[in-house]
């Protein structure tokens, strides 16, 4: 039983441990800039794909969902 206590308390010592070197590793600072032009938009950026995309992706799932059924 001794053992099994011992064996817990060195498990948490290793995990508070790992915790602690994920958090120093979170402290570093990146210097992040981002150009972004008009020309550089992608697909993902623009409202009126999102609106396209939505309306098939709805088309698509009623006409899985209806699939067999004759009514």
């Amino acid at each position: 039983m001794k053992t099994i206590q011992s064996m817990k308390k060195i498990t948490f010592f290793l995990m508070a441990l790992m915790a602690s070197f994920v958090t120093f590793a979170q402290d570093k600072v990146a210097d992040v800039s981002l150009n972004v032009t008009e020309s550089s938009k992608t697909w993902y950026s623009q409202p009126w794909m999102w609106v396209v995309g939505g309306a098939v992706f709805i088309i698509i799932l009623v006409a899985i969902l209806r699939g067999g059924k004759k009514d």
